[in-house]
């Protein structure tokens, strides 16, 4: 019988909505979602296909307990209560990476790390029998969440964070990560079916990630994961058959019709690199093209972007002729909508139109809007439209 395991699956503040679609899609039950965070059931074989699957999911933590602390002594005797020799072996490598604490009494981190690190230590050596621990195996880092004297600790099955896809060995100034862009995308309602264009795509990532998407292709196919040498809890066979089963699933030989244009020909040349490293180079066009020459004869389609919002003074100068270009070229796109993140608060004083929904999403530290601004729906095709005759 396979273990179960309870899983933690950190993202984006505000996210928590579209991750937690992702999770059910993936066919796992979820036991609790907080801010940033989304927690659900699974075996083995939800590890890896959680690592391989999740779009927008930043990584994912394979919890082994929650105590309240108030104390260092609590927090000590907390941590030693959990059963590590079930999840590390006696030669693993282990450490407690990150330790954040919000509204605890305990908040020092690098005290939070020592007192954990010490309290495995004395729970292992009784385990193993063992006075010092060679740490020569596989790694096991921690990542511990203190909220209201609660503390969570889940030890990282991805290593790098999932952001980091393998295909994005080019950036512009002001990248998007990857899984805010997907985690955007599915905010839409775009699908394969419908233009979709990023006047500002700097090194691909939002036509890379609908590219992407469209052509059904897991996002963590071309990379690996921390917990594939963690043969101790993860038979090699779960890897095998999760990885089989995201490349049986691809179909990039889809039409679509997704393009990006950035006024750097330097950058387009990035993001054309990077959507060749991705697999989905034949399936998006990128041009060298100001935002002034943006225009598209076809109609419905989806402008999602994420144009420049000034981080240094004389940048913001030139913010309100920006957005007031923007605005026009928006709508000169007959019945298009366009979707758009941003720091500038401004914007839609500049554009010129109020935008139907407005999210606010922390990328990072920094405040941002998701502007949506929504065009009519296409018209439904009548049965037998689509067949030529």
């Amino acid at each position: 019988m396979k273990k179960t395991f309870e899983l933690i699956a950190p993202c984006h503040f505000g996210m928590e909505a579209v991750l937690k679609r992702e999770i059910i899609d993936l066919g796992y039950e979820i036991s609790l979602v907080e801010d940033g965070r989304v927690t659900f059931v699974g075996d083995d074989e939800a590890i890896c296909r959680a690592n391989i699957f999740l779009r927008t999911a930043e990584r994912v933590l394979l919890k082994v307990g929650s105590f309240r602390a108030e104390s260092f002594e609590e927090l000590f005797q907390g941590t030693k209560a959990i059963a590590w020799e079930e999840y590390i072996p006696q030669d693993g490598k282990f450490w407690v990476a990150k330790a954040s604490s919000i509204k605890s009494k305990l908040f020092s981190p690098s005290d939070i790390q020592s007192i954990m690190k010490k309290a495995m230590v004395e729970r292992m050596k009784k385990a193993y029998g063992l006075e010092r621990f060679p740490e020569t195996g596989s790694s096991y880092p921690l990542r511990v969440f203190l909220y209201k004297d609660m503390v969570t600790v889940g030890i990282d099955t991805s290593g790098d964070s999932l952001h980091k896809r393998g295909y994005r060995t080019l950036t512009s100034k002001a990248p998007i990560t990857e899984t805010l862009a997907a985690a955007l995308i599915l905010l839409t309602p775009w699908n394969k079916d419908r233009i979709l264009v990023d006047p500002f795509c700097g090194s691909g990532t939002f036509p890379i990630e609908a590219a992407m998407m469209a052509a059904n292709m897991a996002p963590g196919m071309k990379r690996t994961f921390l917990s594939e040498d963690w043969k101790n809890l993860i038979p090699r066979k779960c890897w095998y058959e999760a990885m089989d089963e995201a490349n049986e699933m691809v179909d990039d030989t889809v039409e679509v019709d997704i393009q990006g244009y950035d006024i750097d020909g330097e950058i387009v040349k990035a993001a054309r690199a990077n959507a060749e490293a991705a697999g989905v180079g034949h399936m998006i066009h990128f041009q060298q093209r100001p935002l002034s020459a943006l225009s598209h004869p076809k109609k419905y389609g989806f402008l999602i972007t994420n144009p420049p919002y000034g981080e240094r003074i004389e940048e913001k100068e030139n913010l309100p002729a920006l957005y007031r270009e923007i605005g026009e070229r928006f709508r000169a796109l007959d019945s298009w909508s366009a979707y758009m993140i941003t720091a500038y608060e401004d914007a839609e004083k500049y554009m010129g139109r109020k935008a139907d929904k407005n999210r606010k999403i922390y990328n990072g530290m920094m405040k941002t809007y998701f502007y949506q601004f929504l065009g009519p729906k296409p018209p439904r095709r009548k049965a037998g439209d689509e067949i030529e005759t």
